[in-house]
């Protein structure tokens, strides 16, 4: 049995593409899985180190607007179609699945006409353009969030499977967690970051409130600033004389632990990127979310709305964060024992811990077993 993946671009579309991978090879070993992306998408190297087959073909996205750039797109979709058909033709996959990003395109398209069973995997409250073009010839559409059924407009083809997260999140006990990472059991913990990349305006609110709380016993504070940022940020502590940083105060350029620090924590301020958010609502974690504004589609205020509007997190827009006082709104809420409950029940209860199951059950049902 062949099975042929799809996605890229952004670590958002490869690493729900590479857990599903995973399952179906767990599943099924004698299962084998091709992975189709492009040579300058991250995936190129990611996707090779996970012992995963790899070839490429030719796509780039379009610009929004009419340029040059706009007829070099459309000479690299010819080029990626052609190279599409020829892994298609070559590979002879009895499934395709695409997970999003333009790479998507004209395999899941071609495969889809070849009438070979596929499917689309949408991370998001507002799904992307590739997506909903692709929709329409799919055999099954995989959704995340319940909000983006009412943006495709064939609901019967529709599964709410939720995203898929790393398996040993759920497997992590909270009190070994926190004496392996040495963090206070007493204390308040809170979890801060944006993104894999980093976040200028996450990292400016929590500037001014590890300042605040510099030494503060009953909050401790684990940053994490994204690598771009990392220097500027302890520069901007220097100045304001935390060149040493007290015992409640942790700031990292990035985390390989993240999967026991989310465990640990209390609450967390983050972005609004699929993942993430699988990944505290399969938790229970109360969040404060700040979606970065110049996603495509603006997709991580979705993503934030759809756990505010279950209570589950407070929604601070970067353009709105000028006239608000972060230090406390954040101070207000870890105070407030009953609302982190809440939140952390509403959280809990719009998680979907099962997605890799959900979505390998799709894939059952599509190979006829």
């Amino acid at each position: 049995m062949k099975v042929l993946i799809t996605g890229g671009g952004t670590g958002g579309h490869i690493y729900p593409a590479i857990s599903i991978a995973k399952k179906i090879k767990q599943e099924i070993p004698e299962a084998d899985i091709l992975y189709v992306g492009t040579q300058s998408g991250l995936e190129s190297d990611i996707v090779p180190k996970e012992g995963i087959a790899f070839k490429t073909v030719r796509v780039k996205g379009f610009q929004r607007k009419l340029s040059p750039d706009t007829f070099k797109s459309l000479t690299e979709l010819a080029l990626g179609l052609n190279d599409a058909r020829k892994i298609i033709r070559q590979y002879s996959p009895d499934l395709v699945i695409g997970t999003g990003g333009y790479v998507c395109g004209p395999i899941v398209l071609l495969a889809s006409l070849a009438r070979i069973p596929t499917m689309i995997h949408e991370q998001n409250a507002f799904p992307g353009i590739t997506n909903k073009i692709l929709s329409k010839f799919v055999s099954k559409i995989a959704c995340s969030f319940e909000e983006a059924r009412k943006y495709f407009s064939n609901k019967e083809k529709i599964q709410i499977t939720g995203n898929p997260i790393r398996e040993d999140l759920l497997q992590i006990d909270r009190a070994d967690a926190l004496e392996e990472l040495g963090l206070d059991g007493n204390a308040k913990t809170v979890l801060s970051f944006g993104g894999s990349g980093g976040q200028r305006s996450l990292n400016d609110c929590m500037l001014d409130y590890i300042l605040k709380k510099s030494g503060d016993t009953n909050v401790q504070i684990v940053h994490i600033t994204g690598k771009r940022f990392y220097e500027s940020f302890k520069s901007k502590l220097e100045e304001n004389g935390m060149a040493d940083l007290p015992e409640n105060i942790r700031v990292m350029e990035y985390c390989y632990e993240i999967p026991k620090y989310l465990v640990s924590s209390d609450i967390v301020v983050t972005s609004a990127g699929a993942i993430t958010i699988a990944e505290i609502t399969a938790l229970g974690k109360p969040s404060i979310l700040i979606p970065k504004k110049n996603t495509a589609e603006n997709h991580q205020e979705y993503n934030a709305r759809a756990l505010e509007k279950r209570g589950a997190s407070i929604v601070l827009l970067e353009d709105e964060l000028a006239g608000v006082d972060f230090s406390e709104k954040l101070d207000d809420l870890i105070s407030d024992e009953e609302a982190l409950k809440h939140m952390g029940r509403m959280s809990k209860e719009a998680g979907i811990s099962d997605a890799n199951n959900r979505i390998f059950e799709v894939v059952r049902e599509l190979l006829g077993n």
